[in-house]
């Protein structure tokens, strides 16, 4: 059984015990033993090792990871050192620069998720080269719960719902303490309503205001 050593392990040790989670396992297990799946199955989990429950302050919602060789761990939109970023991150790093001024850049986002930017997909695995191939297996159930844990927080949170996938879910925030900030999908079909949401300083801003220690974006 996965063990996070943290805040997560009440809620996602609820979910591991019930029987869609079960099914989706043994799923796994054989995709594993069969496919090339990424990101690398001890990488799956990475977004709730690096970013405590009781740390969250932001959490980004993408859809599933990239599926080239090399570049999912376990983090949504960022890729392994030395991987080149993929277009949707490019158009981030863009909005990163026309927002705030960061101007050094790397793909790797995991000095975000320390401060505690939850970069959650709503499904956490993907075969080699086939985008969404493993949606609708269980993963939305257990991505689901944990949006929903933190909606039930009375910690002021920033969700960033990028496209149509990330939106959809803004029926599981209910409460009026959290700001949510909606914008297009940073890919190239969807970038012009993406650039210029300057979602980072809005996102401190709310953060500064609450009490809360502010986001080092810069890369």
């Amino acid at each position: 059984m996965v063990k996070f050593g943290n805040g997560w392990d009440g809620i996602l040790g609820a979910e591991f015990e019930k029987d869609y989670y079960k099914k989706l396992r043994e799923f796994l297990k054989n995709e594993y033993g069969e496919r090339v799946i990424y990101p690398k199955a001890e990488d799956i989990y990475n977004c709730f090792r690096l970013t405590p429950l009781e740390k969250v302050k932001v959490v980004i919602l993408g859809q599933d990871p990239y599926h080239g060789a090399g570049q999912a761990h376990g983090l949504c939109f960022s890729v392994s050192d030395g991987v080149p970023p993929p277009p949707s991150l490019m158009n981030i790093f863009k909005e990163l620069k026309a927002d705030i001024g960061c101007t050094n850049f790397t793909g790797n986002l995991t000095k975000w998720a320390k401060q505690g930017v939850l970069l959650l997909n709503t499904v956490l695995s993907v075969r080699e080269g086939q985008p969404l191939s493993h949606k609708n297996r269980g993963w939305e159930i257990l991505t689901d719960r944990v949006i929903s844990a933190l909606n039930e927080r009375e910690i002021p949170t920033v969700f960033m719902l990028w496209g149509n996938n990330a939106r959809i879910k803004k029926s599981l925030l209910s409460s009026k303490t959290h700001l949510i900030l909606e914008a297009c999908h940073p890919s190239p079909l969807s970038v012009t309503g993406f650039l210029g949401c300057h979602h980072f300083s809005k996102a401190n801003k709310f953060l500064e205001v609450n009490g809360i220690e502010p986001i080092d974006w810069m890369l």
